[in-house]
């Protein structure tokens, strides 16, 4: 029996995230799909994390296992045959029996996109937030240094969360901008529901001066959903990279 680490991207615009769901099309059922055709059986398949409906995934891990013997090229190439366009296969390799996509992972890294034209970009809606108030990329990089370290991140997830340890190592942050796209990065050693976005729609409270220069660190240690900002919309935000 051989175990395979995929690797895919995505555009989740029009999937409910990656997890099947009963009542949604998600990417998992649709990787499934293609899997079911080329490995002529359902075979289980294990991701590397749920990700939210309508976000993206420029990197995302998965594992199968199969006794078929087909060429690791072979592999990639048959799925990409029978996957949806907006779904592709980038590489394929044996790994160890013990590599678990999720749990094997040392930290994740996010990408989020906020276009800040004076006016609406009509090809951008699926992949970017359209925010038009001026932001000042660097006072928010500067901001944003706060988010960096251990911290209990209670006040940064959705209430719908259920998990019980909320305490999340930050290893960086930077917000930057390149002409009307301003970027935020994070990477972290996992994330809580809706952290992500609650980071962004935080950080531009900060921005809007809901909250005070070098009020977050407060933010952080309150552990108060009400203290943070809003949730940025899902569409901007992409799982860049799992570091391994």
């Amino acid at each position: 029996m051989r175990k395979l680490k995929i690797t895919i991207q995505y555009d989740g615009s029009s999937y409910h995230g990656w997890q099947v769901q009963k009542n949604a099309v998600t990417v998992q059922e649709m990787f499934q799909n293609a899997v079911e055709k080329v490995f002529l059986k359902r075979l289980d398949v294990t991701g590397c994390s749920r990700t939210d409906s309508f976000v993206h995934a420029n990197m995302y891990v998965l594992t199968l296992e199969t006794d078929m013997n087909i060429s690791n090229e072979g592999v990639i190439m048959a799925l990409n045959s029978k996957l949806p366009n907006d779904i592709a296969v980038i590489d394929c390799e044996e790994c160890d029996s013990d590599f678990h996509p999720r749990y094997s992972c040392k930290s994740k890294e996010y990408l989020y996109k906020l276009y800040n034209g004076r006016r609406p970009n009509a090809f951008l809606p699926k992949y970017a937030y359209y925010y038009r108030r001026p932001i000042d990329a660097d006072y928010l990089n500067a901001q944003a240094q706060a988010y960096v370290g251990t911290f209990d991140y209670s006040g940064f997830c959705s209430s719908k969360s259920d998990v019980e340890d909320t305490v999340r190592n930050v290893k960086s942050f930077k917000v930057w901008r390149e002409g009307d796209m301003v970027y935020f990065k994070v990477e972290a050693d996992g994330f809580l529901y809706n952290m992500v976005r609650i980071m962004v729609g935080t950080l531009l409270f900060v921005s809007e001066g809901k909250i005070k220069e070098n009020e977050l660190k407060n933010v952080i240690l309150s552990k108060e959903r009400k203290r943070a900002g809003k949730t940025a919309p899902p569409q901007g935000l992409y799982l860049n990279k799992i570091n391994y």
